[in-house]
This record gives structure tokens, sequence and C-alpha cells, in this order.
């Protein structure tokens, strides 16, 4: 059967709705995606029409989704386009799907650290709590006070005194070393 197969690039509109169900963990969400355009008039650019997806995702896809995505996170989105017409109340409505295959942050507009999950331990797909209170440092995607901020600040320090990338967690090491052939490109 033939399909059409879409890659979107936008934000996650709405929180993840995960549930198990009998085959396995579901996830949904509502996906949007604005149009950018350069106004020669004006020279910037300008934010056309949004458009509004509905997101599915199924089995462990399901869970990493639900583990890893927050409402306003830039994302692409990769996966089977599936157009559906229903009537409610009298009036005929369009609604647009996104049956994913592949769902991710848009590493153009900011970093991520991806963990590898082991089959079979919920506790790595499970988005960390926030903790209350002076001491608290906040959870491992950078969310936190001024302490833990000044912490990931100072790790980040250490690693570029030590020759790693500053963008890399605290205590992720990573090795920076020039290839050849791109070492004479403009």
């Amino acid at each position: 059967m033939n399909e059409t197969v879409v890659t979107l690039v936008g934000n996650a509109a709405t929180g993840v709705e995960f549930r198990e169900t009998a085959t396995g963990g579901m996830a949904r969400f509502r996906f949007a995606v604005t149009a950018r355009r350069w106004d020669r008039e004006k020279q910037l650019w300008a934010d056309g029409h949004t458009s509004f997806y509905t997101v599915w995702a199924w089995r462990t896809l399901a869970a990493n989704i639900a583990g890893s995505v927050a409402v306003g996170e830039p994302l692409l989105v990769h996966g089977r386009l599936k157009v559906r017409e229903e009537e409610r109340d009298g009036q005929r409505r369009t609604f647009v799907d996104i049956e994913a295959v592949a769902v991710g942050h848009d590493l153009t507009r900011g970093t991520a650290a991806f963990r590898r999950v082991l089959r079979g331990d919920p506790t790595l797909t499970a988005r960390p709590g926030r903790r209350e209170g002076p001491d608290a440092v906040g959870d491992e995607r950078g969310r936190g006070n001024a302490a833990g901020r000044g912490r990931r600040r100072a790790g980040a320090a250490a690693g570029e005194a030590a020759g790693t990338a500053a963008r890399a967690p605290v205590g992720v090491m990573v090795r920076q070393e020039q290839i050849p052939e791109l070492a004479s490109a403009p």
C-alpha cells in the first residue's frame, strides 16, 4: 500500500498523553508547524499560518516520547500522514494525524543528551521529577535554580580547560579532533 510519509519541523503544542494498552504503550500530542517567510519590504522573517497535527506513537516510541517531550519543545516528527473526516454536531470536520515512525529534538535550536533505554527498565523513560526547596538543583535536562546552573557552568568551564566541548553535559567527555579532509575547507 502506498502511504504518504512526511517529516515536519515544529513545536510540541500540548503535553504528551500516554496510556498503556493491551499491545503496548500509546502516546499522542498536538504538534504545531508554523511557516516562516522572508518579508523583503520589512527585511525580516515573518510567521505564516500555523498548522496543527495530532501525532500518534505506539509501543517503545510512545514510552520514549512520554519521557522526553514537553510542551513548547522544538521537534522533528517523521511518519505517515493520515487525513480523516468526521461529522460532529452536524458539522463535517477534517483531522490531520501523523503516525510517528521517529521523533527527535530539533538540534538547530538547542542541545539534547541521548540516553539509551534498556528494554524492561521503565525508570529510564520516566521524566525526572522536580524537587522543591532551597537546595533543589533541577533535573538533568538543565532546568533548576541558580545553584544548579552554577554547577553546570563550572563543569562546562572545567571541560573547556580539559579540551572537551563546552556544551556537553557535566560528566560527559567529548573528544574534539580535526578531520584531515575538512581541515583545508573554508
